[in-house]
């Protein structure tokens, strides 16, 4: 194992920031830190994707985290020990709730834990929740905006067929009987990193919240006819960062 560089992100150990913005997508790093001043590329390994800017005062670093809980775990681990505190995932998903549109944002303030690695760090009786100081800065971020935003609880999932086309798998009546359930408790999304990146913050006592857009809604497809699709990513990542700067302004305040 290289000791100069991060065995997966690839980054140098002489790089350290107190900030990182987290997209599933490689290709959605640089429309991101596109919002930062003096973005450039630091590197790229894998599915891990990083870019650097400043926000702030503060230095970001934009990584990719590839799809599931298993990459996303790894990406947050190794941007730990570069010192990053505060993480937010930018991401997508879909509606599970009639009340929530595509093109709407979702802020997760906690995760349904239906993936396996959260279980690798935490016991499933313990929650996946976001931090209450970022949640709040970036439902600030959303006002400002002014897109409309939900917050409440998602669902991290390890399939996204065993999702879409449960009737396929042998453990479909599993599938149907727990959607049911999530949604009887308000589900507002379903999506595939939230949970094991809250996982990974509790863990190892860092900060994590993460903002949603979404692409479409299949519930409102099959009762109400709703086919939209929004594949626009921006007013969720605006959300981000107006959150975001909000957060780094009241980390530098004296009294916090």
């Amino acid at each position: 194992m290289n000791e100069e560089r991060m065995f997966h992100i690839g980054l140098p150990v002489t790089v350290h920031a107190n900030y990182a913005l987290l997209p599933g997508d490689p290709g959605r790093v640089p429309k991101i830190a596109a919002y930062l001043e003096n973005p450039h590329e630091l590197g790229c390994n894998r599915e891990f994707r990083t870019w650097s800017g400043t926000l702030g005062g503060e230095t970001v670093l934009v990584t990719s985290t590839g799809i599931g809980g298993p990459s996303a775990s790894i990406a947050v681990e190794e941007l730990i020990a570069l010192g990053v505190t505060h993480f937010v995932r930018i991401g997508t998903c879909g509606g599970m709730n009639e009340a929530v549109c595509a093109g709407d944002v979702v802020i997760a303030t906690g995760a349904i834990r239906m993936e396996g690695t959260s279980r690798e760090y935490l016991p499933i009786e313990f929650p996946a929740v976001a931090d209450f100081g970022l949640v709040r800065d970036l439902v600030d971020g959303a006002a400002a905006v002014g897109v409309p935003f939900h917050t409440g609880v998602v669902q991290s999932k390890d399939s996204f067929y065993g999702q879409h086309s449960p009737e396929r798998m042998p453990n479909g009546a599993e599938l149907l009987r727990k959607w049911d359930a999530w949604i009887a408790g308000g589900c507002l999304a379903s999506e595939m990193e939230a949970a094991a990146i809250y996982a990974v913050a509790a863990a190892r006592g860092v900060k994590a919240a993460t903002v949603l857009h979404v692409i479409w809604n299949q519930m409102r497809r099959d009762r109400l006819g709703d086919h939209r699709e929004v594949h626009d990513t921006d007013p969720a990542i605006r959300t981000a960062i107006e959150g975001l700067k909000r957060t780094i302004m009241r980390n530098s305040s004296p009294n916090p």
